[in-house]
C-alpha cells in the first residue's frame, strides 16, 4: 500500500503478511479522498478509524494534515503495526486495542469523520448496530460523516442517516449523517 497524497505522497508501507486485513486499494482510497478534499479542511478534523487494520486510511488522513486520529482494532498485531508506523512517520495517531462495538458503547468523544472498514462478511444488521451506537452515543459532530467501506454485494441505502454511496471496483463507500 502507498500514501496517495499529502506530506507522505508516494510513501510505501509494507504490512506484515500475517495480519488479518484487507487494505483499501489505492484506487478506492484515491477516489474517497478526492470526495473528502472537496468537503473538508483536513487540518481541523478529528477522525475515528474503526476496524483500522493496517492504518492505511489513517495514514492518508495524517498525510493530509489531520492532527487528531484515533484507530481502533481488536487485533493486537494491527494495533502494534499502526503504533510502529505512526512513530516512524512521526504522525499523531492514538491506537486502541478493543472490540469496536465495546469501544463505541464506552466512547463519549465526538468526531468529524468516522471511517469504518468492517469485515466484508458483516451483515446489514451488524452495520445498522454500528451506526446506531454511533448515533445513540453522539459520537458524530454536527455536520460530521460516517463512511463505511463494504462489499458491492451489501446495500446500505435503507440504513438510518444514509446519504450516498460511491463504488470503486469491488469496494463501496457509503456515507451517513446523523
Amino acid at each position: 500500500m502507498r500514501i496517495v497524497s499529502g506530506k507522505f505522497k508516494g510513501k510505501k508501507i509494507v504490512a506484515p503478511g500475517k495480519l488479518p486485513v484487507r487494505p483499501t486499494t489505492d484506487f478506492a482510497k484515491e477516489g474517497l479522498f478526492n470526495i473528502l478534499n472537496n468537503r473538508y479542511d483536513f487540518e481541523d478534523l478529528e477522525v475515528l478509524d474503526l476496524f483500522a487494520g493496517t492504518g492505511n486510511i489513517s495514514y492518508e488522513f495524517a498525510s493530509r494534515g489531520v492532527q487528531q486520529i484515533c484507530c481502533v482494532d481488536a487485533h493486537f498485531g494491527c494495533v502494534k503495526f499502526i503504533q510502529k508506523t505512526a512513530e516512524e512517520l512521526e504522525i499523531p495517531i492514538q491506537t486502541v486495542k478493543s472490540d469496536v462495538f465495546k469501544y463505541l458503547r464506552a466512547e463519549s468523544h465526538a468526531y468529524d469523520i468516522i471511517f469504518a472498514d468492517p469485515p466484508y462478511d458483516f451483515s446489514f444488521e451488524q452495520m445498522k448496530e454500528l451506526l446506531q451506537l454511533i448515533y445513540e452515543n453522539k459520537l458524530l459532530k454536527e455536520d460530521g460523516v460516517v463512511i463505511i467501506e463494504h462489499t458491492k454485494h451489501l446495500e446500505l441505502s435503507e440504513a438510518d442517516g444514509y446519504t450516498e454511496s460511491r463504488r470503486y471496483g469491488g469496494s463501496v463507500f457509503s456515507f451517513f449523517q446523523s
